[in-house]
């Protein structure tokens, strides 16, 4: 049938999706061979450089492959998986290898990372949307759902990592920075009440939702812990008696080299706990403790919602890690 090519994506994008739904459907099958270029070309009034493209397209997604002299096949129905996440961390390479790792069959991963813009956000969503048989999407807002998701099949979309907003009745795998924060400071209270100052180290650069800093305090008044709110760099003053809270890998080292350099030593002179788990949290300074959902477990949930097609909607537990930093 011929394409009624409209305005909302290239003619390439259009034929080369239109193609991959045919394939998915099993209207074209494993090992059948595809329309020439120039079948197609005329079929659907384009350039023989439009049909090539979308060729070029399928292979990249792994559908179809050619052999010289006979034209162009489809190799089958492989799964592409588009995950998007915010920013590079740690902890989001142990969400990305359990993933990965927990998939079985033929799926073709694609990772990107809109960074906190808004409009790379939104440009990937729109250019992927049909493209993909299941999206893994980490929210770029705190506190309400990005509008133009509402474009990808809510059957097909798990959203990652962020819980602080309407997720619409979407499919969703995430955490919960406000009481279970607070839940997980009132599981070390013990080990922090004898600390003289609770200070919590999160500069304005730092995209962490603000709403933890409400429960933060409000742990602290209920216990009688003195409080204190760091935004920037030059305030930080690292002495003896205090314990620090910090949510970015990068703040936790800073406040460690500090602390060195006058001399004090963490989990004795002072304390730290550090927010999200990662593999060197384990070694340095004999052990930092941390707050962190299970980011293994996260992947393995991920992986199964991309294998069952079921739809999932959990809150993963915030738990302390207990080191020798506290």
């Amino acid at each position: 049938m011929k394409l009624n090519f409209g305005h909302q994506a290239t003619k390439v994008k259009q034929l080369a999706d239109s193609l991959a739904g045919m394939i998915e459907a099993g209207e074209l099958k494993t090992g059948e061979l595809l329309p020439s270029i120039n079948v197609l070309s005329k079929q659907h009034t384009v350039s023989r450089d439009t049909v090539f493209k979308a060729f070029m397209d399928l292979k990249e997604r792994g559908m179809i492959d050619s052999t010289p002299g006979k034209g162009y096949y489809v190799t089958g129905r492989l799964k592409n998986i588009l995950l998007v996440l915010d920013e590079y961390s740690p902890f989001k390479d142990v969400l990305y290898n359990s993933f990965t790792q927990n998939l079985k069959g033929r799926y073709k991963v694609d990772l990107l990372f809109h960074q906190h813009n808004e409009r790379l956000f939104n440009t990937i969503i729109r250019e992927s949307a049909g493209r993909y048989n299941r999206y893994l999407i980490t929210n770029i807002k705190y506190n309400e759902l990005n509008p133009i998701i509402r474009k990808i099949d809510r059957s097909k979309l798990l959203l990652l990592d962020l819980g602080d907003f309407d997720k619409e009745n979407y499919s969703y795998i995430c955490q919960d920075f406000q009481e279970e924060f607070y839940k997980s400071l009132i599981r070390i209270k013990e080990k922090i009440s004898h600390y003289k100052e609770f200070l919590f180290y999160t500069p304005e650069e730092c995209r962490h939702p603000e709403s933890s800093i409400e429960w933060f305090e409000r742990f602290c008044t209920e216990n009688d812990l003195s409080a204190s709110i760091i935004r920037e760099r030059k305030e930080l003053n690292v002495q003896p008696g205090q314990a620090y809270i910090a949510f970015r890998q990068q703040d936790v080292v800073t406040i460690i080299k500090e602390a060195r350099e006058k001399g004090l030593t963490c989990g004795k002179e002072f304390g730290l706990i550090a927010y999200n788990d990662t593999p060197l949290y384990e070694i340095i300074d004999q052990g930092i403790t941390a707050l962190s959902i299970d980011w293994v477990q996260m992947g393995k949930m991920a992986a199964e919602f991309v294998l069952n097609s079921q739809p999932v909607q959990i809150t993963l537990p915030l738990r302390p890690i207990i080191r020798n930093s506290i």
